[in-house]
This record gives C-alpha cells, structure tokens and sequence, in this order.
C-alpha cells in the first residue's frame, strides 16, 4: 500500500488523499492514516513544486559542485557532508561514487555569491580536498518533467 501511495505523492503531491484511494483502490481514511504515518516517520519530508525558472522573474544563479573529501575517522563522509548541509545556499547535497565523493547544488543571487560559497565557506571546511564548480545554464528536464515545450 505505502509504495502504490508513494509513487502517486511522487507523480503529483497535490493529490488529494480521495484521488490516491480511487487510483489505488484502497480506502481514503486508510490512505489518510498511511499519508500521516509516512510523514510522521520521515519518509515523507515534504512536498515541493516544480518550477520553471526561466519563467521567474527573480532568477537564482545555480552551480552543481563537486567535492572531495578526506573522511574523518569518528563520522566518515558523514561529518563533513552534516557540516556542508547547514549551509543555506545548498540546496541539494549527496555522496556519490566516482572521481568526487559529494555532489552538492546551490544557489545564489549572482555569480560573485556563489564564487564567494566556494571559496570562503566550503573550502575551508576540514576535510574538504578540492572543489569543482559548474553553473547551470539552462535546465531541459526536473524531476521527469520537462522544462522547455517544443515550440
């Protein structure tokens, strides 16, 4: 049941609860209960809205950053990637595999602010090694939602 409800969250976060237990067959009150439940335990963190922003008025100015690390001994990736995490200007932050050990997204209002993240905040964080910045120029697809109609 919790999967058939996620995957529709997951497709349109605006559904109401008597949309879901159509869709999935289940019964609204049980779908409510299940919804509170996720939430309530973490797996639901909250729901957001996909926007266009090119279509903004007030553009931010991403970057996607890519950082390695040197592991702590107590907390491994962990420590350092809670330390990244406070910051307000990330956005979205991951250990992958690969060349790097975090991806990390974030904005700002200019180029300047960004540049400013990077060199005066991360990378004087203890076990940050190196650093790689890429702005985003424009975004084709988000979430499974294209960005751009083929006009």
């Amino acid at each position: 049941m919790e999967s058939k409800i996620l995957n529709l969250l997951s497709e349109n976060a605006r559904m109401s609860a008597s949309e879901i237990a159509l869709r999935a067959g289940l019964d609204t009150a049980a779908v409510e209960a299940a919804i509170a439940d996720l939430e309530k335990r973490g797996v639901i963190r909250g729901y957001t809205a996909i926007l266009n922003e090119s279509e903004l008025e007030d553009n931010k100015v991403k970057a996607i950053i890519e950082v390695k690390v040197t592991p702590s001994r107590e907390g491994g990736f962990d420590q350092v990637a809670r330390r990244i995490a406070r910051y307000p200007e990330v956005i979205d932050l991951s250990l992958v595999s690969g060349g790097f050990d975090l991806l990390l997204t974030i904005e700002g209002n200019s180029l300047q602010e960004v540049a400013s993240f990077v060199s005066a905040k991360l990378s004087t964080i203890e076990g940050v090694l190196s650093t790689s910045t890429s702005f985003m120029l424009k975004k084709y697809k988000e979430s499974g939602r294209i960005m751009q109609s083929d006009e």
